[in-house]
């Protein structure tokens, strides 16, 4: 238009001919001036597809286009699930989270930012994963926080998980939060966030090394039972028990006899825990029972009892 002195339609047209190199002639005769600038446009038009070009196979063929889709896939599998476990941050003990999660069956998604982390998310093919912010409500939204059941908080800082929880307890009013801590003064914060469980690691592991000291062989056969596969502690809630068990003592049930399973401890409606409890005690619907096993031994009892 300014210089060939065109009005708009004739230069839109004559610029997509051009640009679509279709090979109609231009509306007027050009000026030597008008020649260079459509010279000029045809050589950035050819350079800009070009990189377009060369981007889109980039993109292809570095796997890019491939994550994606599976990206889009796992999402809609964590849209399916229901009563699943949230983890947020794939540390050391975020780890160790999913590893007891996938011993014990129970589906769970990872929420992590990190791209070490991320790209070894990638290699485990099993778990399902969610690239992003933890602290963010539409990053937890994604992960399926209005249906599931629990979440657990390992990322680094305390800060950040403070304000996982914070956003979490509002986002899901009833879901059960645990949450790691590294200082002692976090612990108080993430309860008033809304965390039910606050576990410090560093605390619980100087205490695991004392008691190696105090008490070897004790901590020993706990850290032989926990670490067997084929041994199991569970916990049963007397209110999923069979009709004709409910309000029966634990010598009626006959557990032992029938299983080869010991119950080793009891949990009243009230929150109180008792340790070996009586055979005369009763199974209250809101109590529940902890029971020690091999797992066939407490897949039997379940099957019994239910």
């Amino acid at each position: 238009m300014l210089i060939e002195g065109y009005n708009f339609t004739e230069a839109f047209y004559t610029t997509i001919i051009i640009l679509s190199t279709v090979g109609l002639g231009v509306v007027h005769q050009l000026s030597d001036a008008g020649r260079w600038f459509v010279s000029g446009l045809i050589v950035i038009s050819i350079g800009i597809f070009a990189y377009g070009i060369s981007m889109l196979t980039t993109y292809i063929m570095e796997g890019e286009l491939q994550r994606y889709l599976k990206y889009r896939k796992v999402l809609k599998m964590i849209d399916k699930l229901n009563n699943h476990v949230i983890v947020c941050g794939y540390g050391r003990n975020g780890k160790q989270a999913c590893e007891q999660l996938r011993s014990h069956n129970q589906q769970f998604v990872v929420i992590e930012s990190g791209e070490k982390a991320i790209a070894e998310l990638r290699e485990q093919e099993e778990f399902l994963f969610i690239e992003g912010d933890a602290t963010r409500d539409e990053i937890l939204l994604e992960s399926g926080i209005k249906k599931a059941k629990a979440l657990i908080a390992t990322l680094p800082n305390d800060a950040a998980n403070v304000f996982v929880v914070l956003t979490a307890r509002e986002l899901q009013p009833n879901l059960k939060i645990i949450s790691r801590a590294s200082e002692d003064s976090s612990e108080g914060k993430l309860k008033r966030a809304g965390a039910n469980n606050v576990i410090m690691p560093d605390k619980i592991g100087g205490t695991h090394m004392a008691t190696l000291v105090t008490r070897p062989d004790v901590l020993e056969f706990i850290d032989h039972i926990t670490g067997k596969i084929n041994i199991r502690l569970e916990e049963i809630h007397c209110s999923s028990l069979a009709d004709q068990y409910k309000g029966k003592t634990i010598r009626e049930l006959e557990i032992r006899n029938k299983t080869g399973a010991n119950i080793i401890g009891y949990k009243t409606g009230a929150g109180e825990y008792i340790i070996n409890p009586e055979p005369d005690t009763v199974m209250n619907p809101d109590a529940k029972l902890f029971v020690l096993g091999t797992r066939e031994q407490v897949t039997k009892l379940i099957a019994v009892l239910s």
